[in-house]
């Protein structure tokens, strides 16, 4: 199986459900060979995004190219995209050859070109011994599998994968995360992801479009979204994040003073055009905070005390109270030190560990 990566662009792609746009002018270029991640929560427009681009609906307005080519207004049949659904969509009535095979049935190709096709396709997932089971008695993630060995086995320009692993188990999704995209990589295709899950998409993707309300907020690496998102929405959905309201005291070149609630005074380091006065919602990661119980040599250092102590095994979640109408949660890892419910102690950060982001207006704060 050789893969040939499609290039894909959607041009302010709109569609409408009465008086509801689903998706609102949306835009973007997809690389030959590179795996895009449309993120974020129920009714952003990603699934409808993702069935434009297959061809199951039909955009209100906007365009769909692929190639240079524009297919807006062909059949999903004549794309000729590779799709994976959430539900696995496999004939009970079939084997797992028959299921792979079914694609090339269809395009009447040669009996041996079919199984030499499949053959390779499920040793590609790793279920050639598994080629006479019926769907029934392979397990969730084994069928996974063959819906991903009938999407790849007809060799798509690209491939579609609607929440795929949204109905496996935690440990089995992680282990499937890591198979798909080693044969992504491995065969150089194109693939559009649609996830819910944030960790899926920092972990698979090499680019995100964060969408909202058909909208897409961000798009960039996951490393670029996490460390630098562009508003709260991106900051609130990819991790998690404390948020304060304060206000810009002083700015000079890279680096503002802000004043949050009861006279609190930190310093953030970035580059902003902040004024004095200007109302900003300061952002900061829990595993950007650190804990001591002595004093710490630091630019901003803040006394509180431990309200709670969440014990999530890899990490400690230790929510703090520094006054009576703030409190910030910190994560560290276990080996950073222990702290119990009630301890006194001293939270500290860098000023380029945060960041200062425009309020939005009914966003809210934690």
């Amino acid at each position: 199986m050789a893969g040939r990566g499609a290039q894909l662009s959607l041009i302010a792609l709109t569609k409408r459900f009465g008086d509801v746009r689903a998706v609102d002018e949306l835009s973007l270029d997809i690389k030959s060979g590179e795996f895009v991640t449309l993120l974020g929560p129920s009714g952003s427009g990603k699934t409808t995004t993702l069935n434009m681009v297959a061809g199951f609906v039909t955009p209100t307005t906007g365009e769909v190219f692929l190639n240079g080519i524009p297919v807006t207004n062909q059949p999903p049949y004549r794309r000729g995209l590779g799709v994976v659904f959430q539900n696995y969509a496999l004939f009970p009535h079939l084997s797992v050859f028959e299921n792979v095979a079914f694609p090339l049935r269809v395009r009447r190709r040669p009996k041996p070109e079919i199984r030499h096709r499949v053959e390779d396709a499920l040793n590609l997932v790793g279920l050639d011994i598994f080629a006479d089971r019926m769907p029934r008695q392979l397990s969730g993630g084994q069928q996974q599998r063959v819906a991903l060995a009938r999407a790849l086995v007809f060799d798509p320009p690209a491939l579609l994968m609607d929440e795929p692993l949204g109905a496996l188990d935690k440990k089995l999704r992680g282990r499937l995360q890591l198979e798909i995209k080693q044969i992504q990589a491995r065969l150089g295709i194109t693939v559009i992801y649609v996830t819910h899950d944030q960790e899926e998409a920092l972990a698979m993707s090499d680019r995100i479009a964060v969408m909202n309300r058909g909208r897409i907020e961000q798009l960039g690496t996951p490393t670029e979204l996490y460390e630098r998102p562009v508003n709260q929405f991106v900051a609130d959905f990819i991790g998690e994040t404390n948020f304060i309201g304060g206000t810009i005291l002083e700015h000079t070149e890279d680096v503002s003073t802000v004043q949050l609630v009861d006279s609190i005074t930190v310093r953030v380091q970035g580059e902003w055009a902040w004024e004095t006065g200007d109302r900003v919602l300061l952002a900061i990661r829990p595993e950007d905070i650190c804990l001591t119980q002595e004093p710490a040599r630091a630019t901003n250092c803040l006394r509180g005390q431990i309200e709670e102590v969440l014990f999530l095994g890899e990490s400690t979640k230790y929510v703090v109270r520094l006054t009576a109408i703030l409190c910030i949660n910190v994560r560290l890892q276990r080996s950073r030190g222990q702290f119990r419910q009630g301890d006194w102690i001293v939270l500290h950060w860098e000023p380029a560990d945060a960041r200062l982001l425009m309020p939005v207006p009914g966003g809210g704060e934690r």
